[in-house]
Protein backbone atom coordinates (compact mmCIF):
# COMPACT_ATOMS: atom_id res chain seq x y z
CA UNK A 1 0.00 0.00 0.00
CA UNK A 2 1.73 3.41 -0.88
CA UNK A 3 1.41 6.10 2.04
CA UNK A 4 -0.77 9.37 0.56
CA UNK A 5 -1.15 12.66 2.30
CA UNK A 6 -4.76 13.41 1.41
CA UNK A 7 -5.55 16.52 0.00
CA UNK A 8 -8.53 18.09 1.47
CA UNK A 9 -10.48 14.47 1.67
CA UNK A 10 -9.17 13.84 -2.09
CA UNK A 11 -9.69 9.94 -1.16
CA UNK A 12 -10.33 8.19 1.76
CA UNK A 13 -8.43 5.39 3.41
CA UNK A 14 -11.44 3.32 2.66
CA UNK A 15 -11.34 4.06 -0.91
CA UNK A 16 -7.59 2.82 -1.00
CA UNK A 17 -8.08 -0.41 0.88
CA UNK A 18 -6.56 -2.96 -1.05
CA UNK A 19 -6.06 -0.89 -4.52
CA UNK A 20 -2.88 -1.57 -6.41
CA UNK A 21 -0.46 1.41 -7.38
CA UNK A 22 -2.26 1.78 -10.68
CA UNK A 23 -5.54 2.02 -9.13
CA UNK A 24 -4.58 4.38 -6.24
CA UNK A 25 -3.34 6.94 -9.61
CA UNK A 26 -6.66 6.59 -10.81
CA UNK A 27 -8.28 7.45 -7.88
CA UNK A 28 -6.45 10.35 -7.24
CA UNK A 29 -6.52 12.21 -10.97
CA UNK A 30 -10.30 11.15 -11.08
CA UNK A 31 -10.99 12.59 -7.65
CA UNK A 32 -9.12 16.34 -8.56
CA UNK A 33 -10.70 16.08 -11.95
CA UNK A 34 -14.16 16.03 -10.51
CA UNK A 35 -13.34 18.06 -7.76
CA UNK A 36 -11.27 21.10 -9.37
CA UNK A 37 -12.17 20.39 -13.17
CA UNK A 38 -8.58 21.30 -13.79
CA UNK A 39 -6.01 20.82 -16.66
CA UNK A 40 -3.61 18.09 -17.06
CA UNK A 41 -0.77 20.62 -17.26
CA UNK A 42 -2.39 23.89 -15.32
CA UNK A 43 0.50 24.01 -12.01
CA UNK A 44 -2.69 23.66 -9.31
CA UNK A 45 -3.51 20.45 -10.78
CA UNK A 46 0.38 19.28 -10.34
CA UNK A 47 0.54 21.00 -6.97
CA UNK A 48 -2.94 19.07 -6.08
CA UNK A 49 -1.02 15.74 -7.26
CA UNK A 50 2.12 17.04 -5.25
CA UNK A 51 0.11 17.93 -2.02
CA UNK A 52 -1.74 14.19 -2.36
CA UNK A 53 1.55 12.72 -1.68
CA UNK A 54 3.22 12.32 -5.38
CA UNK A 55 6.36 13.60 -6.64
CA UNK A 56 5.87 15.17 -10.15
CA UNK A 57 8.21 14.43 -12.53
CA UNK A 58 8.55 16.25 -16.62
CA UNK A 59 10.29 15.13 -19.15
CA UNK A 60 10.93 15.83 -22.91
CA UNK A 61 7.63 17.08 -24.83
CA UNK A 62 5.48 17.46 -21.90
CA UNK A 63 5.45 14.38 -20.65
CA UNK A 64 4.70 14.46 -17.14
CA UNK A 65 5.29 11.56 -14.27
CA UNK A 66 4.03 10.48 -10.55
CA UNK A 67 6.40 9.06 -8.32
CA UNK A 68 4.92 7.65 -5.16
CA UNK A 69 5.84 7.13 -1.73
CA UNK A 70 8.42 3.91 -1.66
CA UNK A 71 8.43 4.06 -5.42
CA UNK A 72 11.60 3.66 -7.17
CA UNK A 73 10.62 4.51 -11.06
CA UNK A 74 8.09 7.57 -11.92
CA UNK A 75 4.82 6.20 -13.23
CA UNK A 76 3.77 8.06 -16.73
CA UNK A 77 0.21 9.71 -17.44
CA UNK A 78 -0.76 7.45 -20.40
CA UNK A 79 -3.22 4.79 -20.52
CA UNK A 80 -1.08 2.09 -21.84
CA UNK A 81 0.25 2.23 -18.09
CA UNK A 82 -3.27 3.79 -16.16
CA UNK A 83 -5.65 1.99 -18.47
CA UNK A 84 -7.90 3.40 -20.56
CA UNK A 85 -9.42 7.32 -20.69
CA UNK A 86 -5.91 8.23 -19.06
CA UNK A 87 -3.69 9.88 -21.27
CA UNK A 88 -3.40 13.99 -20.89
CA UNK A 89 -5.80 14.58 -23.49
CA UNK A 90 -8.40 12.13 -22.36
CA UNK A 91 -8.20 13.82 -19.29
CA UNK A 92 -8.48 17.55 -21.07
CA UNK A 93 -11.68 16.35 -23.18
CA UNK A 94 -13.12 15.12 -20.12
CA UNK A 95 -12.86 18.58 -18.45
CA UNK A 96 -13.94 19.92 -21.51
CA UNK A 97 -17.25 18.02 -21.54
CA UNK A 98 -16.11 16.06 -24.86
CA UNK A 99 -16.24 12.64 -22.63
CA UNK A 100 -17.62 11.30 -19.73
CA UNK A 101 -15.24 10.79 -16.29
CA UNK A 102 -13.28 7.22 -16.68
CA UNK A 103 -14.86 4.49 -15.46
CA UNK A 104 -13.76 3.26 -12.13
CA UNK A 105 -14.39 -0.34 -10.82
CA UNK A 106 -16.17 0.08 -8.07
CA UNK A 107 -15.52 -3.48 -6.59
CA UNK A 108 -12.51 -4.43 -4.27
CA UNK A 109 -9.61 -6.37 -5.67
CA UNK A 110 -10.64 -10.13 -6.13
CA UNK A 111 -9.63 -12.37 -3.82
CA UNK A 112 -5.83 -14.80 -4.52
CA UNK A 113 -6.29 -17.12 -7.12
CA UNK A 114 -5.75 -20.54 -5.21
CA UNK A 115 -5.37 -23.09 -8.02
CA UNK A 116 -3.88 -26.55 -7.00
CA UNK A 117 -0.78 -26.16 -7.80
CA UNK A 118 -0.46 -29.69 -9.58
CA UNK A 119 -3.12 -29.06 -11.38
CA UNK A 120 -1.62 -25.81 -12.72
CA UNK A 121 1.71 -27.58 -13.43
CA UNK A 122 -0.23 -29.92 -15.95
CA UNK A 123 -1.41 -27.58 -17.74
CA UNK A 124 2.13 -25.47 -18.05
CA UNK A 125 3.40 -29.10 -19.48
CA UNK A 126 0.51 -29.75 -21.50
CA UNK A 127 0.74 -26.11 -22.77
CA UNK A 128 4.22 -26.88 -23.97
CA UNK A 129 4.89 -23.26 -24.74
CA UNK A 130 5.94 -19.53 -23.42
CA UNK A 131 9.56 -18.34 -22.53
CA UNK A 132 9.10 -19.49 -19.21
CA UNK A 133 8.56 -23.39 -20.07
CA UNK A 134 11.66 -22.78 -23.07
CA UNK A 135 13.90 -21.74 -19.96
CA UNK A 136 12.88 -24.85 -17.67
CA UNK A 137 12.93 -27.12 -20.95
CA UNK A 138 16.78 -26.37 -21.45
CA UNK A 139 17.33 -26.85 -17.32
CA UNK A 140 15.35 -29.67 -16.49
CA UNK A 141 12.80 -32.80 -18.21
CA UNK A 142 9.83 -34.43 -17.87
CA UNK A 143 11.27 -37.10 -15.68
CA UNK A 144 12.63 -34.76 -13.07
CA UNK A 145 9.21 -33.10 -13.30
CA UNK A 146 7.59 -35.97 -12.85
CA UNK A 147 9.66 -36.82 -9.25
CA UNK A 148 8.30 -33.11 -8.35
CA UNK A 149 4.46 -33.92 -8.81
CA UNK A 150 5.09 -37.04 -6.80
CA UNK A 151 6.69 -34.96 -4.32
CA UNK A 152 3.96 -32.79 -4.34
CA UNK A 153 1.34 -35.58 -3.70
CA UNK A 154 3.52 -37.00 -0.87
CA UNK A 155 3.84 -34.28 1.15
CA UNK A 156 0.31 -33.25 0.22
CA UNK A 157 1.60 -29.97 -1.10
CA UNK A 158 -1.92 -28.35 -2.68
CA UNK A 159 -0.62 -24.72 -3.45
CA UNK A 160 2.59 -22.99 -3.77
CA UNK A 161 2.54 -21.10 -0.40
CA UNK A 162 2.45 -24.30 0.83
CA UNK A 163 5.12 -25.48 -1.08
CA UNK A 164 7.20 -22.26 -0.31
CA UNK A 165 6.76 -22.64 3.64
CA UNK A 166 7.93 -26.77 3.45
CA UNK A 167 11.17 -25.54 1.47
CA UNK A 168 11.35 -22.80 3.65
CA UNK A 169 11.23 -25.00 6.77
CA UNK A 170 13.29 -28.04 5.33
CA UNK A 171 15.92 -25.53 5.27
CA UNK A 172 16.15 -24.08 8.37
CA UNK A 173 15.92 -27.53 9.56
CA UNK A 174 19.31 -28.64 8.34
CA UNK A 175 21.03 -25.64 9.19
CA UNK A 176 19.71 -25.45 12.53
CA UNK A 177 21.05 -29.37 12.98
CA UNK A 178 24.32 -28.26 11.13
CA UNK A 179 24.69 -25.60 13.98
CA UNK A 180 24.24 -28.29 16.63
CA UNK A 181 26.64 -30.65 15.12
CA UNK A 182 29.10 -28.04 14.65
CA UNK A 183 28.72 -27.33 18.64
CA UNK A 184 29.03 -30.80 19.73
CA UNK A 185 32.12 -31.24 17.94
CA UNK A 186 33.51 -28.38 19.19
CA UNK A 187 32.31 -30.29 22.86
CA UNK A 188 33.85 -32.99 21.93
CA UNK A 189 36.91 -31.97 20.67
CA UNK A 190 37.33 -29.60 23.87
CA UNK A 191 36.65 -32.31 26.29
CA UNK A 192 39.47 -34.71 23.95
CA UNK A 193 41.72 -31.75 24.41
CA UNK A 194 41.35 -31.00 27.82
CA UNK A 195 41.64 -34.83 28.40
CA UNK A 196 44.79 -35.26 26.77
CA UNK A 197 46.43 -32.03 28.72
CA UNK A 198 45.64 -34.05 32.42
CA UNK A 199 47.23 -36.80 31.32
CA UNK A 200 50.37 -35.23 30.28
CA UNK A 201 50.38 -33.00 33.07
CA UNK A 202 49.77 -36.51 35.23
CA UNK A 203 52.79 -37.82 33.61
CA UNK A 204 55.24 -35.09 33.85
CA UNK A 205 54.48 -33.93 37.27
CA UNK A 206 57.34 -35.99 39.07
CA UNK A 207 59.50 -34.69 37.00
CA UNK A 208 59.15 -31.20 37.67
CA UNK A 209 57.97 -32.05 41.30
CA UNK A 210 62.43 -33.63 41.24
CA UNK A 211 63.11 -30.49 39.72
CA UNK A 212 61.72 -28.61 42.60
CA UNK A 213 63.10 -31.13 44.88
CA UNK A 214 66.47 -30.62 43.45
CA UNK A 215 66.05 -26.58 43.76
CA UNK A 216 65.67 -26.10 40.48
CA UNK A 217 69.30 -27.28 39.56
CA UNK A 218 70.75 -26.35 35.96
CA UNK A 219 71.99 -30.24 36.22
CA UNK A 220 68.48 -31.40 36.85
CA UNK A 221 67.25 -29.13 34.38
CA UNK A 222 69.90 -30.26 31.65
CA UNK A 223 68.81 -33.90 32.13
CA UNK A 224 64.95 -33.41 32.04
CA UNK A 225 64.27 -30.72 29.69
CA UNK A 226 62.08 -32.25 27.23
CA UNK A 227 59.57 -33.09 30.22
CA UNK A 228 60.11 -30.08 31.73
CA UNK A 229 58.68 -28.38 28.58
CA UNK A 230 55.99 -30.85 28.82
CA UNK A 231 55.06 -30.37 31.95
CA UNK A 232 54.78 -26.38 31.39
CA UNK A 233 52.81 -26.90 28.14
CA UNK A 234 50.12 -29.32 29.44
CA UNK A 235 49.44 -26.98 32.62
CA UNK A 236 49.26 -23.98 30.16
CA UNK A 237 46.68 -26.00 28.27
CA UNK A 238 44.60 -27.06 31.33
CA UNK A 239 44.34 -23.35 32.48
CA UNK A 240 43.42 -22.30 28.54
CA UNK A 241 40.92 -24.85 28.27
CA UNK A 242 39.17 -24.58 32.07
CA UNK A 243 39.18 -20.89 31.42
CA UNK A 244 38.95 -20.34 35.49
CA UNK A 245 36.63 -23.41 36.18
CA UNK A 246 37.43 -26.20 38.25
CA UNK A 247 39.29 -29.71 36.78
CA UNK A 248 36.75 -32.56 36.18
CA UNK A 249 37.63 -35.69 37.73
CA UNK A 250 38.74 -37.94 34.59
CA UNK A 251 35.92 -40.18 35.28
CA UNK A 252 34.00 -37.48 34.79
CA UNK A 253 35.97 -36.33 31.87
CA UNK A 254 35.39 -39.80 30.18
CA UNK A 255 31.76 -39.91 30.42
CA UNK A 256 31.39 -36.68 29.23
CA UNK A 257 33.31 -37.62 26.24
CA UNK A 258 31.71 -40.92 25.41
CA UNK A 259 28.32 -38.86 25.79
CA UNK A 260 29.00 -36.36 23.39
CA UNK A 261 30.30 -39.13 21.02
CA UNK A 262 27.17 -40.66 21.33
CA UNK A 263 24.93 -36.92 20.79
CA UNK A 264 27.42 -36.56 17.04
CA UNK A 265 26.49 -40.02 15.61
CA UNK A 266 22.81 -39.16 16.16
CA UNK A 267 23.41 -35.70 15.32
CA UNK A 268 25.27 -36.68 11.96
CA UNK A 269 22.40 -38.85 10.95
CA UNK A 270 19.81 -37.01 11.65
CA UNK A 271 21.47 -33.91 9.58
CA UNK A 272 22.29 -36.12 6.62
CA UNK A 273 18.59 -37.06 6.45
CA UNK A 274 17.88 -33.55 6.61
CA UNK A 275 20.33 -31.98 4.50
CA UNK A 276 18.89 -34.70 1.82
CA UNK A 277 15.21 -33.81 2.25
CA UNK A 278 16.65 -29.97 2.11
CA UNK A 279 18.45 -30.70 -1.09
CA UNK A 280 15.25 -32.18 -2.54
CA UNK A 281 12.98 -29.86 -1.37
CA UNK A 282 15.00 -26.81 -3.13
CA UNK A 283 15.86 -29.04 -6.04
CA UNK A 284 11.64 -29.80 -6.41
CA UNK A 285 10.95 -25.29 -5.63
CA UNK A 286 13.46 -24.60 -8.38
CA UNK A 287 12.00 -26.85 -10.77
CA UNK A 288 8.63 -26.03 -10.55
CA UNK A 289 9.60 -22.16 -9.81
CA UNK A 290 11.78 -22.74 -13.47
CA UNK A 291 7.75 -23.76 -14.86
CA UNK A 292 5.66 -21.22 -13.67
CA UNK A 293 7.75 -18.27 -14.38
CA UNK A 294 8.23 -17.28 -10.42
CA UNK A 295 12.49 -16.81 -10.87
CA UNK A 296 11.19 -14.61 -13.57
CA UNK A 297 9.24 -12.14 -11.41
CA UNK A 298 12.05 -12.69 -8.72
CA UNK A 299 14.69 -11.35 -11.39
CA UNK A 300 12.21 -8.44 -12.27
CA UNK A 301 11.75 -7.59 -8.74
CA UNK A 302 15.68 -7.17 -8.34
CA UNK A 303 15.94 -5.25 -10.82
CA UNK A 304 13.85 -2.71 -10.19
Amino acid sequence: MLTIVFFHLLVTLEELFGLGRFEIFQKIISRIIINHKLEICNPAFLRLMEESGFAVKRGRGGVISFLAPGQDKPTRLRSSTLGPGFDPEDIRAVIAGERPIPELSQEGPPPPRRVDLIIDIQNRLAQGKGPAYERWAKVYNIKQMAAALLYLREHGLTDYAALSASTEAAVDRAHKLAGELRDTEAALSHTAQLMGAVVQYAKTRPVFDGYKAARYSKKYLAQHEAELSDYRAAKAAMSDLLGGAKLPKMDALKKQRRELAEKKKALYAEYRKAQADMREAVAVKGNIDHLLGHTDERDKAQER
